[in-house]
């Protein structure tokens, strides 16, 4: 005979106790760790300003002096005790640089603060000294865009002035932060610094270089009076039919005249007009394009059009993977554009990117998408097939150095941009 299963038995007391005395030891740890995090960053807040002087060269040598001491106490090696006490030396030395205190009042402007690219810009560093006292010698650095630039103020008494000049490089389409301006003080070889900021940042425009496109050029913009569809509607001015009153129809529509005659209450219908809409998108997946120069030239077909569209004062709604550009004045548009980067992986296809970043956008009139040259064709025609069949779809094909022409790739024109000047020709035959 099989025996029968045995009933678990109940936990002790002793493990009962054991176990709610574990859990209130891992409270209380938490408790203590949460108290003694808390603490070390409040004093870590009250000691920054010392510590923050400090620069990681400081704390380098620090801890080199550090292990040298603890090294001599564990062997002996006096040795190790003349580097410690040589570099801790060093660091006690370069604490009188790091004192005083400057009066500044520190100006950067840039001339001009819109520039295309390959246009010079310069900047300038303006230092006066508003204290009451001769001010010191100093060193001011100031990063622009990816560099640094330093320079010597001299000696200023009270009032006085001191002003640097500086080229900017704007070789290519960027936003080129200048600022902001700093004084450091400290020794010469760079264990202490003492930072202090004097301005705020300033940007500077790198704006693409663009084509001068016609006025109202053809496969961009059609009738800016609206043209008339055949959607029928209540509200319009293409008057179509007289159909029956129905409840909730505005009286304005009421056509008095044939319901006197039929004794029925009859309305206007009319034929739905609409304005010019353009979605100009521009996939700036960064394996789309051969070459940088490819996709500089990508973005400034997108400028191109984009500020001609903005004087024909044509709605538009401008777009890349993750900016919505401003549509306000061709300047702010511009200003836009130079923030635009390659993107990685946004989405998996140009059609995925076109629908996901015109879904809630009223139907167009005209889309354009601009791509590199290494996007095929039927990427383009996919793309076709997220709008509507009152939608006519351009596409702009960028292939830095090849023969620029149109084609038509089933119902989509696809327009091959090989060099900028060709653009406004190429614009100028486009026909939807």
């Amino acid at each position: 005979m099989s025996a029968e299963p045995r009933a678990p038995r109940p936990p002790s007391q002793a493990r009962i106790a054991a176990r709610a005395v574990g859990r209130s030891l891992a409270a209380s740890a938490r408790s203590t760790g949460t108290v003694l995090v808390g603490a070390g960053r409040r004093a870590a807040d009250w000691a920054e300003p010392v510590t923050g002087v400090v620069s990681l060269t400081g704390w380098l040598i620090l801890l080199i002096a550090l292990v040298a001491f603890i090294g001599a106490a564990v062997f002996g090696w006096i040795e190790l005790v003349f580097l410690g006490a040589t570099l801790l030396a060093a660091l006690l030395v370069s604490i009188p640089f790091a004192f005083g205190r400057m009066h500044y009042r520190v100006q950067v402007a840039l001339q001009p603060t819109r520039v295309v690219a390959g246009e010079r810009a310069f900047g300038r560093l303006a230092v006066t000294n508003i204290g009451q006292k001769a001010s010191i010698p100093s060193r001011m650095e100031l990063p622009v865009g990816a560099g640094l630039a330093e320079f010597i103020v001299p000696a200023l008494p009270a009032a006085g002035e001191h002003e640097e000049l500086f080229a900017v490089p704007t070789s290519r389409r960027a936003v080129i932060v200048a600022g902001p301006a700093i004084s450091v003080r400290g020794d010469q070889l760079g264990l202490l610094r003492r930072i202090v900021r004097w301005s705020d940042p300033v940007e500077l425009f790198v704006h693409p270089v663009t084509a001068r496109l016609k006025p109202s050029a053809a496969g961009l913009v059609r009738d800016l009076e609206g043209e008339i569809t055949k959607t029928i509607t209540d509200n319009d001015i293409s008057f179509h039919a007289l159909r029956a009153y129905q409840p909730g129809d505005p009286l304005r529509n009421v056509h008095w005249r044939t319901s006197a005659r039929t004794g029925t209450l009859m309305v206007r219908q009319f034929e739905e007009t609409r304005r010019s809409q353009l979605a100009l998108l521009q996939c700036t997946e960064r394996g789309h394009y051969a070459s940088d120069d490819e996709f500089e030239l990508g973005v400034s077909v997108l400028a191109s059009l984009a500020v001609q569209v903005i004087r024909d004062a044509t709605r538009a709604d401008i777009l890349t993977e993750h900016l919505t550009l401003r549509t306000a004045t061709p300047t702010s548009l511009l200003d836009d554009t130079s923030r635009i980067e390659p993107a990685v992986d946004a989405f998996e296809s140009i059609r995925s990117f076109v629908r996901d970043r015109t879904k809630r956008l009223p139907p167009p009139s005209v889309a354009i998408i601009i791509a590199g040259s290494t996007v095929p064709l039927g990427e383009f025609r996919s793309a076709e097939t997220v709008f509507g069949p009152d939608t006519q779809t351009l596409a702009f094909r960028v292939e830095a150095g090849a023969t620029s022409r149109i084609a038509k790739v089933a119902g989509t024109t696809v327009v091959t941009v090989g060099a900028l000047t060709d653009l406004a020709g190429l614009v100028g035959r486009v026909r939807p």
